[in-house]
């Protein structure tokens, strides 16, 4: 099976080079044959390539240590889901999860993409080919998961202890489905210059891709914030490391190209900046690929330290972006440049969003890749910590958030944004309302904290006012609204629940970021501690005994001002024996939205064990928004409008001779 796996990559590599030549070539001389090679040869390649990952699969459950990758990163008293999941655990299995997931969406283009015209739809595989070809040869050359051992080692080395968690399972395959999904959006932009023509058309055919990528890179930061906030015993749910920034700057500027995508499908407008944006989130997806595998960082996320490996991923990176931004340099003069708008509009509301976001990215990059390029240029190591990007990244998402309610409510070319603020009003009213009660009832000292709970309340009640309008409420029966209601375009839907899903997120920030306690103190068992109004009590350390592991746990009886148990938290110690490696698993109890963190630190020679204790407001808000951002991705994934060339059908015939257009 092993060897099959390493056959079907080699044959998937050299589909991906047919995929990348074929199509292209018939496009350029209109050879139809030739066109349509790229759909049954994408589709071919993702079945060779998803047996490829089914094999290196069984091989790790069923501990095959002659081959290497296994040998390095499982252990047969591993759990059955971490062995499955650390099949991409590791260098080489991410890689082939990631070339996976390319080819599964050069596959979807191929199925869905029929009524696309013939020549777009070729030159969109041949890139995706292109891609494709690239990462399967440097898996091929650099990383060739299926290496064998001879003789095979009696037993592996185990997976990495912080990667034997179930966020494993969950936040790369998320994380590369939104990565690897741009590339479509890149394809798109590439062959649009390629043939020299774009129009509102290819906007509305790469939004949907647009949106299916942000959806999940969505909840692939998220996945990836929330699991950092509980394996690591920290305390916190972001810490502005360089991979996890580079995570987040395709996501800063996928969402502004899926704002932009808006405007130029619906006003023609943006067409080039459209066309820029969609090449520089697929090479920030590319750059955040290098990072983690090239060793120029040392990161909990980094996946290999290999120098060979980075050259080759950095040429790639070369090629791919140096030449789509050649190619955009020398085609996009002749590009029309799309209608005009006032400033005060929808456009205008759409292109201010475009401005702080690529902004913010901006400041992200640079914050990142600056102490790297000191260190290779002068030989010093520096930092640039989390000081510096929120004190630039927060000034630049405030006015964002600000103007996100404005947009939906002002009209396309030329909007009134004075009848817009008298609309608003309502929601303005119940943001002040949640300033003064956070003054006044939860901290009088931080102004910023009730500023921060305002905005966040701004955005919730400005896209309830959207909503509400859109419906009729106020103007019509309630019957009438509620009928209006139910009719709104899904879109309609999903830009409300991701607007309100930013809003939770915010706020969640907002109040961890300000109204937490922390305290550090020394316990031992019968001792107790205060914090938020409730009492914690030490019952002392517990031995027990994993699969793979030993774990000292801590236990923990929590109480509230009246002295009534609530439950219990457990927090542990583990040590595993395969890697030599300890873990702190930390304990966590959820009140509410807010939640009560303990994580144990070292044992003192008198039998006390330090106890760092969390309150964290309001903290699950940040990943509840994030998942419900999801959900409006896929609310307005399911509209109708979105699926191009997809009208309605008639429940009844139209008569001959009759009018298609008369009510």
């Amino acid at each position: 099976m092993v060897e099959t796996g390493h056959f079907a990559l080699v044959l998937a590599f050299t589909l991906a080079l047919v995929q990348s030549v074929l199509p292209l070539i018939g496009a350029r001389t209109g050879n139809e044959r030739m066109m349509v090679v790229g759909g049954p040869v994408a589709v071919t390649g993702f079945a060779l390539t998803a047996v490829s990952f089914v094999a290196l699969t069984i091989a790790y459950v069923q501990s095959d240590f002659s081959v290497l990758n296994v040998w390095q990163n499982s252990h047969s008293l591993k759990p059955l889901l971490y062995k499955i999941t650390g099949t991409w655990g590791n260098h080489e299995g991410s890689m082939l999860l990631w070339v996976l997931i390319l080819t599964l969406f050069g596959a979807l283009v191929a199925v869905f993409g029929n009524n696309l015209p013939a020549s777009l739809r070729a030159n969109v595989l041949a890139v995706q080919g292109w891609i494709g070809a690239a990462f399967l040869l440097f898996i091929l050359v650099t990383s060739n998961p299926f290496t064998r051992l001879t003789p095979a080692p009696i037993e592996g080395r185990d997976l990495n202890p912080i990667l034997q968690d179930i966020g494993l399972a969950i936040h790369p395959p998320l994380l590369y489905l939104g990565y690897v999904g741009f590339s479509v959006c890149f394809s798109f932009a590439v062959a649009a210059l390629m043939d020299g023509r774009i129009d509102a058309a290819w906007a509305r055919w790469v939004r949907p891709w647009t949106l299916a990528a942000w959806m999940f890179l969505t909840g692939g930061v998220a996945m990836g914030s929330y699991w950092a906030y509980y394996e690591l015993g920290w305390g916190g749910f972001w810490f502005w490391d360089p991979v996890e920034n580079a995570s987040i700057l395709p996501w800063l500027s996928g969402t502004a190209l899926l704002h932009s995508a808006i405007v130029m499908e619906k006003r023609a407008a943006l067409k080039i900046w459209t066309l820029l944006l969609a090449i520089l989130t697929f090479s920030l997806s590319l750059l955040g690929t290098f990072l983690v595998r090239s060793g120029v960082l040392t990161s909990v996320h980094a996946f290999a330290t290999d120098p060979t490996r980075g050259v080759f991923i950095l040429a790639i990176l070369m090629i791919f972006i140096g030449g789509s931004l050649a190619l955009f340099a020398w085609r996009a003069s002749t590009l029309a440049a799309g209608g005009l708008f006032h400033p005060v509009s929808r456009e205008g509301a759409l292109v201010l969003n475009n401005l702080f976001l690529t902004t913010a990215a901006a400041t992200v990059l640079i914050g990142t890749l600056y102490p790297l390029m000191v260190e290779a240029v002068a030989g010093e190591k520096i930092s640039v910590g989390a000081p510096f990007f929120n004190m630039t990244f927060a000034p630049l998402m405030v006015p964002l958030l600000a103007v996100v309610p404005l947009g939906p409510l002002l009209a396309w070319k030329r909007g009134d944004l004075y009848a817009v603020a008298q609309r608003l009003v309502f929601a303005f009213g119940g943001a002040l309302a949640a300033i003064m009660m956070t003054l006044f009832f939860i901290d009088g000292t931080s102004v910023l904290a009730a500023f921060g709970v305002g905005l966040a309340f701004w955005l919730i009640f400005g896209t309830l006012t959207d909503i509400a309008l859109k419906s009729g409420v106020g103007s019509a029966s309630l019957a009438v609204a509620l009928r209006r209601f139910a009719g709104l375009p899904r879109s309609v839907y999903g830009t409300s629940f991701a607007h309100t899903g930013l809003g939770l997120t915010t706020l969640g920030i907002v109040a961890v970021g300000s109204l937490e306690t922390e305290k550090i103190v020394t316990m031992r068992p019968g001792e107790t501690l205060e914090i938020s109004g409730y009492t914690l009590r030490y019952d002392g350390i517990y031995p027990l005994t994993g699969p793979n592991y030993t774990e000292d746990r801590g236990r923990f009886v929590y109480f509230d001002s009246s002295g009534n148990v609530l439950g219990e938290i457990v927090s542990s110690k583990r040590f595993y024996t395969a890697r030599q490696m300890p873990t702190t698993e930390a304990g966590i109890a959820t009140r509410g939205f807010s939640q009560i963190y303990v994580s144990l630190g070292d044992s003192t020679p008198d039998g006390a064990i330090v106890v760092r204790a969390w309150w964290k407001p309001l903290v699950t808000l940040i990943w509840i928004g994030a998942f419900v951002m999801m959900t409006g991705g896929a609310v307005s994934l399911f509209d109708r409008r979105l699926r191009v060339g997809a009208p309605s059908r008639r429940k009844h015939p139209i008569p001959d001779g009759a009018n298609p257009s008369a009510p």
